[in-house]
Formats: structure tokens, sequence, C-alpha cells
């Protein structure tokens, strides 16, 4: 499991590369890999909670989001192994 952090890198030129940002978002959900995503707060920016991409895959995917690509953010992936959760969030555990 991973959370990658999108931290503002040229905030002013997000409108050019929205649509295409929120197409790689969908994607994600629709592929069953980004669970969840939102702003960060308060310094803007944006974190999504990934799950079932190796590593490398996620870089790879990561890379092609138009945000990214296009300079408007930085990413940080950080990888995390559960170890222990609640009972609502147990299909989470073992992930990689």
């Amino acid at each position: 499991m991973h959370i990658v952090l999108l931290r503002p890198a040229d905030p002013a030129r997000a409108g050019d590369y929205l649509a295409g940002h929120k197409a790689w978002l969908e994607q994600g959900l629709e592929e069953g890999h980004f669970l969840l995503w939102g702003s960060l707060r308060p310094d803007g920016g944006g974190a999504i909670l990934v799950r079932g991409l190796e590593t490398d895959a996620l870089v790879q995917r990561v890379d092609a989001d138009p945000f990214v690509s296009g300079g408007v953010v930085t990413p940080e992936i950080i990888e995390i192994a559960p170890a222990r959760a609640d009972a609502r969030l147990q299909f989470l555990m073992g992930d990689a």
C-alpha cells in the first residue's frame, strides 16, 4: 500500500492540466488502485491512497499524471507495510 503526496510546484499552471489530472484520478479509481484522494490542507497539493500496485508500477503511473508531467506538482511516494487495522479496514491487510 502507498500514499502518494502531490506537493505544489507551479500551481498557477493547474488549469492547463486539470481535466487530464481528473481523468487520471478517475482511471485509478475505476481500476481499483486508488482508494481515496483529497486536498492537503492548508498548503495545497493532494494525497492519494493506493493499493495493489508494486512501487515500480506506481512510479510509472504517477509519472503519467498530467499534473506531474506538466510540472504542476512534485510527487512523493510513501510505502506502507500494514501491521494492524481496525476491523472496518481489514481488507487492506496483506496488501503490497
